[in-house]
């Protein structure tokens, strides 16, 4: 009798070939492919280790790091880094889930340094800090701003 797969372990099993899969069998807590794209999702302890994985795997390109609020839910924040591999025609996301009272993941400027300004962006619109990061300080908005314009709870006019 065959086992039953689980949702992660179908996606797995199905994309076995993938050098994304491959590399981050064992980081996974979940993974799902849909609209032709490989989505990955990791602990937050995990970061680092997928990035590195993900890049030794042939993804060499970080496309972008950005961030989604999901208030009132929990996690509210979900990290999503966007990685390419040119050579293989592929893409792989990678998304962490943030709770808000502890919406702090750890900086992978050291695997990608283009994830610099990246990180800042999603600190300053979001309030997500990013630990071991070189120079976290707001790029976009005035250094006196107060909050995270793009949290769902940020008051429509800001604050007064």
């Amino acid at each position: 009798m065959d086992a039953v797969l689980n949702g992660t372990e179908a996606v797995f099993a199905a994309h076995a070939d993938n050098a994304a899969v491959k590399a981050l069998s064992d980081l996974a807590t979940d993974a799902k492919f849909d609209r032709e794209e490989l989505t990955i999702t990791v602990a937050r302890e995990n970061v680092i280790a997928a990035c590195k994985a993900v890049r030794q795997a042939g993804y060499t390109f970080l496309e972008d790091v950005t961030a989604v609020d999901w208030y009132p839910s929990e996690p509210r924040f979900q990290i999503t880094y966007h990685i390419l591999s040119m050579s293989l025609k592929a893409r792989v996301r990678l998304v962490v889930g943030l709770s808000e009272s502890d919406a702090v993941i750890d900086s992978i400027v050291g695997v990608w340094p283009s994830a610099n300004f990246y990180e800042r962006e999603v600190f300053d619109l979001f309030g997500v800090r990013f630990s071991g990061h070189p120079n976290l300080r707001r790029i976009m908005m005035p250094e006196d701003w107060q909050g995270h314009p793009l949290r769902k709870d940020y008051p429509v006019e800001g604050y007064r």
